[in-house]
């Protein structure tokens, strides 16, 4: 088939390795702009995708907007057969969801219709979902609300929305290369009208730790939240949490418990594992406290 390419990040890559190793003709991929890299430098870094594409020879497009007529006419003149959306970021208008002969096929990080939207994976892990997944949806005007050609589901278990990321963007990849091995096999279904939920823009605030809630709703919010890392401050210290224990233990809300940083959540406790000062790399939480102290008593 011939094929455009719609993705951002990391999580897109999968899906355009596999679409060329299926041998499919990747006419041109989209992907977001470069954007500054870096905290120093202003250097302008290519997206993963972006990076991607030039690395397998495909030509690369970075409009910031697809509303205007002559990139939907660009848009169109490629001739495609579908195109493959993955966490691409823009809003694709209707002059785009109808240019290819199939449409536009997403690859959406949830078990539609529950958590529709920009943040499915960590919101599913902050709700406390037993189970999540990938579909195949047909792309229409509505936020996500295209019927389904094809989906497969994972427990989520302990998992961390990095780890998520990575199993979901490999199993959406094999079920795109299915689903355009014989498209016709796998007709669009639509999506049931109940359990409909909407996953939300992470907002920077929901980094920061919630000890006033209990500590089984803590340990998720660590998980959702690593990668980069959900965070407490201690003074003026940000102290990242990349994992961490629910134990038994008892104090005021946010309150250090002991000499190895059990924290008191509205219920519970919670045991941090592995965490991260500014400016260091990743460590146990041995680690940390051997060279930062954290005494009992101390509120976070």
């Amino acid at each position: 088939m011939r094929i455009v390419f719609m993705g951002t990040p990391e999580f897109a890559v999968p899906a355009l390795d596999a679409l060329v190793a299926a041998g499919h003709h990747i006419v041109a991929a989209y992907s977001q702009p470069p954007r500054p890299g870096g905290r120093r430098g202003r250097a302008l870094v290519p997206s993963p995708v972006h990076q991607r594409a030039e690395a397998l020879g495909i030509e690369v497009r970075t409009p910031v907007s697809l509303k205007a007529a002559p990139e939907q006419e660009a848009f169109a003149a490629l001739g495609a057969d579908v195109a493959v959306v993955a966490a691409y970021g823009l809003i694709l208008p209707r002059p785009i969801l109808e240019a290819p002969r199939h449409g536009c096929l997403n690859i959406h990080g949830s078990l539609l219709p529950r958590w529709r939207g920009a943040a499915p994976i960590q919101r599913a892990i902050l709700a406390g979902d037993a189970e999540t997944g990938v579909g195949i949806m047909q792309m229409e005007a509505g936020l996500d609300t295209g019927p389904v050609r094809l989906e497969g589901r994972t427990p989520i278990e302990g998992k961390t929305a990095g780890e998520l990321t990575t199993e979901l963007a490999g199993m959406g990849a094999k079920l795109m290369v299915e689903v355009l091995a014989d498209i016709d096999a796998h007709p669009p279904v639509p999506q049931p009208a109940h359990g409909v939920t909407y996953a939300a823009k992470i907002a920077k605030e929901e980094f920061r730790l919630d000890f006033t809630r209990d500590a089984e709703a803590v340990e998720r919010q660590i998980r959702a939240f690593n990668p980069p890392g959900a965070w407490f401050e201690v003074g003026s210290e940000r102290i990242r949490v990349l994992s961490a224990d629910v134990v038994d233990g008892a104090g005021e809300s946010g309150e250090v418990l002991d000499n190895q940083l059990t924290i008191a959540c509205a219920a519970g406790a919670i045991l941090p594992t592995s965490a991260q000062r500014a400016g260091r790399g990743v460590m146990s939480v041995h680690e940390l406290l051997r060279g930062f102290a954290i005494p009992a008593g101390t509120r976070l």
